[in-house]
């Protein structure tokens, strides 16, 4: 497949907009990030550590296992309270070095396990974290539905999945710039048009909070709760 291959993805329009962008190819994604990593921690992740922290901290409020989805470079794993158990997975092989080297150099203990693992394939039983959290990831994702599913298996009956994420808008300045990025969604590495219907898609998934979060209310958290698992009486 073609540099140019690779980077093309298809853009569905109504009414003349772009109203979604279709399947972003898993080597661009790895591309992407390649390019991203020696500069992340300068660039997209200053922009994105105020929600990331808010994130966070609602995780602290919890006790138990924590699979961080997308973990990147690690900026979040010092935020964690040390009364959790971190597991943290990522495509880049390349970010993942980097949060390695951070786990190494900060002594955080709390992080059990740093892993190069697909987001739409977890290699983790069914119910085994009480909070899967995804932040910023779900819009980076070949196949986005796909993910929020296994990130609903792998969370236990009564735990939380917790997303942070930017959603598009249709209107404004900001829902023009977001379409005048829409072709280089394979390049940047995420799609600036994303709807947030595409993950909503989860009948076991309860949504229990949605916050706009610093800054400027551009990324939006949601909260699900998984239901318990319920017998029926013979």
């Amino acid at each position: 497949m073609t540099l140019r291959q690779r980077t093309q993805v298809d853009l569905a329009r109504k009414d003349g907009l772009v109203v979604s962008i279709g399947r972003i190819q898993e080597d661009a994604v790895r591309s992407a990030y390649r390019r991203w990593a020696p500069v992340y921690d300068w660039t997209i992740g200053r922009l994105l550590r105020a929600s990331q922290k808010h994130a966070v901290a609602v995780i602290n409020s919890r006790r138990g296992d924590v699979l961080e989805v997308g973990v990147g470079t690690g900026l979040s794993l010092a935020d964690y309270g040390r009364h959790l158990n971190v597991i943290g997975i990522d495509l880049s092989p390349e970010m993942l070095d980097r949060a390695r080297d951070r786990v190494v150099t900060q002594r955080l203990d709390h992080v059990v396990g740093l892993y190069e693992m697909d987001a739409g394939n977890l290699a983790f039983p069914d119910n085994s974290f009480d909070v899967v959290t995804a932040m910023f990831v779900i819009t980076t994702v070949p196949e986005p539905e796909r993910v929020m599913r296994e990130l609903a298996r792998v969370a236990k009956p009564e735990g939380e999945v917790i997303l942070v994420n930017h959603f598009s808008q249709v209107k404004g300045v900001r829902g023009w710039v977001e379409r005048r990025l829409a072709p280089l969604a394979a390049f940047i590495g995420w799609r600036s048009v994303f709807d947030l219907t595409r993950v909503m898609v989860c009948d076991d998934l309860d949504l229990i909070e949605r916050r706009a979060l610093r800054p400027w209310g551009i990324f939006t958290m949601l909260r699900f709760s998984k239901r318990a698992i319920t017998h029926s009486k013979i």
